[in-house]
């Protein structure tokens, strides 16, 4: 495969499982078995923070010294300002928790369902910036081994986005009262992913020119932490069988770790 083909199977894939996971609306009559569902949200988690860290910020340091930047500062500057913004969107958007049974955001009088399809596509944004701002700088190094580490870090993220999709229609499908509808509610939602790599990979590419990536990077990692802190964590771990949530994690983030390394 050529990098391009890498870069476009990187996206795409995100936006596949996602999708193949809304597919499991069809087998499941209305909730996944409360255990497999923490493991899940656990795994995700895993993923989601493993990558933040080898794919996000230790590049963005190793870029930032290359610089002649100390390395901590775009870190550290980007990775709160990526949860600046998702603290902004949160408050400013109105979205519903389903595991946490929390409404969040300004008083709106949406239906409940435009609640959940919001809560979904936030969660989504994140993930899709990061797959599009490493895509990004693997095409402004041009190196091989940076499309290889991008794609390493689509497929985590892939890996994690089949169980969340099927995580987040089935309760759609319980307020939509219409399998088909969620499922393409669902279709839907996962389109924001492609969409905002593909942003991610224009904004580093064409405008920052090399001197923004650490910072984009950072930024990318914070959002990512911030959906697993304020969401994911928490969700695996409500209830019952929390240790199912944590194995979980502990799982994902060891698969993530795995296909950095591997593939970095």
């Amino acid at each position: 495969m050529t990098n391009l083909q890498i870069a476009i199977f990187g996206v795409a894939l995100i936006f596949v499982m996602t999708v193949a996971g809304s597919v499991m609306v069809y087998f499941f009559k209305n909730t996944i078995n409360e255990k497999f569902n923490k493991i899940f949200l656990g795994f995700a988690a895993g993923v989601m923070i493993a990558a933040s860290v080898w794919s996000l910020l230790i590049p963005a340091i190793d870029m930032s010294n290359n610089q002649g930047l100390a390395g901590w500062i775009p870190a550290a500057v980007g990775f709160v300002a990526g949860g600046l913004v998702l603290l902004g969107i949160d408050k400013l958007v109105p979205h519903f928790h389903v595991e946490g049974h929390v409404e969040e955001g300004l008083p709106s009088k949406l239906s409940m369902s435009s609640k959940l399809f919001l809560a979904m596509t936030i969660h989504n944004i994140p993930e899709g910036l990061a797959v599009g701002f490493a895509f990004g700088a693997a095409f402004l190094s041009g190196e091989r081994a940076m499309f290889l580490a991008a794609l390493g870090l689509a497929i985590g993220i892939g890996l994690q986005n089949f169980p969340e999709g099927a995580a987040v229609v089935l309760p759609l499908k319980k307020e939509y009262g219409n399998t088909n509808q969620a499922f393409g509610m669902g279709v839907i939602s996962a389109v924001v992913e492609p969409i905002a790599a593909i942003i991610g990979i224009l904004l580093a590419y064409y405008g920052a020119g090399g001197i923004m990536m650490p910072w984009l990077l950072a930024f990318a990692a914070g959002m990512m932490i911030y959906v697993t802190v304020e969401e994911l964590i928490p969700e695996a771990h409500l209830g019952e069988h929390s240790d199912f949530g944590t194995w979980g994690l502990m799982i994902g983030f060891m698969v993530m770790m795995i296909l950095d390394v591997a593939l970095g």
